[in-house]
């Protein structure tokens, strides 16, 4: 009798990425700052002290303190991982059990409810308005319906671009007293809705922070999760105990620590959003092309229409590579010049 894999094993299949060589890729929502010959200099002269002959420091300290004096946060409610991927597979697979209700939100990031499923946990999906936004109070009431003791959403989400005040935030959380609330806020370095600062004040909220998509260090894979000391206690003890590398380390410290620098690739990349928005609404207007542009308080534009498959096909044939969902297109602010080779592309198509 030969070995078979468990049936959560057997039907899955590996992430797949867009591959191949493209002039512009704006599909994956990174920074399109790549680090300056300066900034390289520094962590090569980091790296070059470095004992690589050592395992890392298993609590990534001086990542954390680096972070924590950034966003002015205790060091204290901060633990590091290897990309919010890995912390956000911890999360499911340590604090909750089999069986647990996990609600997840529809549309939003995929890889909340794949890890919740490997992980044997009960997912119940709340439906988003039409127009992509929450109700604060139909989603509480969801969660309570479901005896969920787990809610998981990106704020601003990933990948309708649209964000959720802070009030209604705080309103969610404190409702669902007996539910850990899982706040993803990988895009909020572009918005003004954060409640970082406060997350010492709940019992009941981890939230996750990323250095891929403003910080610009897709390539490290780093990741932060910020809660109450108890929670971030044991977050640290269920980790691997060196799940970032020192390399990895000795990077992000230098980086988070050049305060000026990523507030001036923030600010662009902001601008460059605002102006790619602005330009495909034109676009729109003159060709009727879309059905619904969303106004993003991200680093990407997430657009309605039933022409997302060709539409996909026909900018990969100009080098551009863009991300396609059913019924929808995502793309990513790049630099001035890629924002203007995309809606030349996307004019082109609409006038062949």
């Amino acid at each position: 009798m030969s070995y078979k894999l468990n049936k959560k094993l057997v039907d899955l299949v590996p992430y797949d990425p867009i591959t191949g060589s493209y002039d512009i890729r704006l599909d994956a929502n990174e920074s399109c700052f790549n680090l300056s010959d300066e900034l390289k200099d520094k962590i090569c002269r980091s790296i070059s002290g470095a004992d690589f002959n050592r395992y890392p420091d298993c609590l990534a300290l001086r990542p954390i303190k680096a972070f924590s004096e950034l966003y002015g946060i205790p060091a204290e409610f901060v633990s590091a991982g290897n990309g919010s991927d890995e912390l956000i597979s911890i999360i499911t697979s340590c604090f909750f059990e089999s069986g647990d209700t996990l609600v997840n939100v529809s549309c939003d990031f995929s890889m909340y409810g794949f890890y919740a499923q490997l992980y044997e946990l009960n997912v119940r999906t709340y439906q988003k308005e039409a127009d992509l936004s929450i109700d604060p109070d139909k989603l509480i009431s969801f969660c309570q319906e479901n005896n969920a003791r787990g809610l998981v959403f990106s704020n601003p989400c990933n990948p309708s671009s649209v964000g959720l005040c802070r009030d209604d935030v705080r309103k969610i959380i404190t409702s669902l007293p007996d539910t850990l609330v899982i706040l993803d806020e990988a895009y909020m370095d572009f918005w003004d809705q954060s409640i970082l600062s406060e997350v010492g004040k709940y019992d009941n909220l981890i939230i996750l922070k990323t250095c891929s998509k403003a910080i610009g260090l897709a390539a490290v894979r780093f990741g932060f999760a910020v809660a109450n000391k108890t929670i971030t206690t044991a977050l640290r003890a269920a980790k691997s105990p060196y799940n970032n590398d020192s390399v990895a380390q000795l990077i992000v410290s230098d980086i988070l620590t050049e305060k000026e620098y990523l507030t001036k690739c923030r600010d662009i990349i902001v601008a460059n959003t605002a102006k790619l928005y602005a330009d495909i609404l034109s676009l729109n207007e003159r060709y009727s092309c879309f059905e619904t542009v969303y106004k993003p308080c991200t680093n990407f534009v997430f657009i309605k229409t039933e022409k997302f498959e060709e539409i996909y096909r026909f900018l990969l044939g100009e080098s551009i590579a863009i991300r396609k969902f059913a019924g929808y297109i995502r793309i990513t602010a790049g630099t001035e010049a890629e924002n203007k080779a995309v809606i030349a592309a996307l004019e082109k198509y609409f006038t062949k």
